[in-house]
């Protein structure tokens, strides 16, 4: 989210809404990882990416029709034996991306979120992409070791995903878990994208020697 947070905060604080596409799941060799982002302004132009040019395009229409009806769309784009030149990735692999319209009335929290990532503090957003009941989807929590913000809709859901989040963000790791309507461990009918903002590793390197250096280089 850093590439585009300044932008999307931006929009967010003047109180206008944001169309974001996130890619939330990858599978094979998709260009562009979990949690890559684009944002589209509400006067049509666009920053970041989610899959290097190979289905920006769709996905720039999807977050253009989100701003408009709030609506928040899960789509898979990939390659089709059938059709590889229909839209798709015809670089490779398979990606899911979660499209949902931003705003001070959607995401309240954001400015909590910006804070965190500047002040390189870590945190993580929980978000709900899957429900058998779609107004579900969208909701969302705003998780560090310490604090959470929001609820999914119930005490359950909520230990269960803010449980798996903090281990995912002491990780440094960005994905999509399931679990049941409610909240069920294991279960079906509820996918959660977990976006972690942790920040950077730092590494120490001691002494002043050849290697020291070639070291530093490389970190």
């Amino acid at each position: 989210m850093q590439d585009v947070l300044a932008d999307l905060v931006k929009i967010w604080r003047s109180g206008g809404t944001a169309g974001v596409g996130t890619v939330v799941r990858t599978f094979s060799s998709a260009p562009r990882s979990p949690g890559a982002y684009m944002v589209v302004a509400p006067d049509g132009s666009v920053s970041g990416s989610v899959s290097g040019g190979c289905v920006e395009s769709a996905v720039y229409e999807l977050a253009t029709e989100t701003i408009q009806t709030g609506k928040p769309t899960l789509t898979r784009y990939g390659v089709s034996d059938d059709d590889a030149f229909a839209v798709g990735l015809t670089c490779g692999g398979t990606i899911d991306i979660f499209t949902e319209a931003i705003s001070e009335k959607t995401f309240s929290d954001l400015g909590l979120v910006a804070e965190a990532i500047a002040d390189h503090r870590p945190v993580a957003v929980a978000t709900v992409i899957a429900h058998t009941v779609a107004d579900e989807v969208g909701r969302r929590l705003v998780i560090t070791p310490d604090d959470v913000s929001g609820t999914l809709g119930s005490s359950r859901m909520d230990g269960a995903v803010v449980d798996d989040a903090r281990g995912l963000l002491a990780s440094g790791r960005s994905e999509v878990l399931s679990y049941g309507p409610n909240g069920q461990r294991r279960g079906e009918g509820m996918a959660v994208f977990v976006a972690s903002h942790a920040p950077r590793p730092r590494m120490l390197v001691f002494g002043a020697i050849d290697f020291a250096a070639a070291v530093a280089e490389q970190g």
